[in-house]
């Protein structure tokens, strides 16, 4: 495969394990304990590495939270139709700095139409307080191998 047939190639239908995702999103700690096209749930372990320089969450580690969480769920939705969702705008609004422990993600659809989505990704402490809140706009396109509408 050339650059350009890379760089024009179109999303995989089948996902990989965030195991084999980048090391961005591997670092942004997002391990997932329930997918599916309704529901997604996971948690990060909040510590150090996901710091600023001055000792707080980077925003950015609840950006990528909501972005995956988002796109795992829409994605698994259209995947029967050989496509999957990908962002087209993320809006996350950090709500509580933190420095340690567990959040909970967990993102839900607010609308799953033919070619868009729109999914909320709800992020809380312990305590159960909300900590970060985001929406993501999808588009749903062909997988790789799936014909161009």
């Amino acid at each position: 495969m050339t650059d350009r047939q890379r760089r024009n190639a179109a999303p995989r239908l089948e996902p990989g394990s965030l195991d084999d995702a980048s090391a961005f999103v591997r670092a942004a700690g997002l391990a997932v304990d329930e997918a599916g096209g309704r529901r997604v749930k996971g948690h990060i372990d909040i510590g150090r590495e996901h710091h600023t320089p001055w000792g707080i969450v980077h925003g950015g580690v609840y950006s990528a939270a909501v972005e995956s969480a988002a796109s795992i769920g829409a994605s698994t939705a259209v995947r029967a139709d050989g496509k999957v969702a990908v962002g087209l705008m993320n809006i996350t609004n950090f709500l509580r700095p933190m420095t340690a422990g567990r959040v909970d993600v967990e993102a839900v659809p607010l609308s799953q139409g033919r070619t868009h989505q729109l999914w909320r990704v709800d992020i809380t402490d312990a305590a159960g307080r909300l900590v970060a809140h985001g929406e993501v706009r999808l588009q749903n396109v062909p997988g790789e191998g799936q014909p161009s509408p």
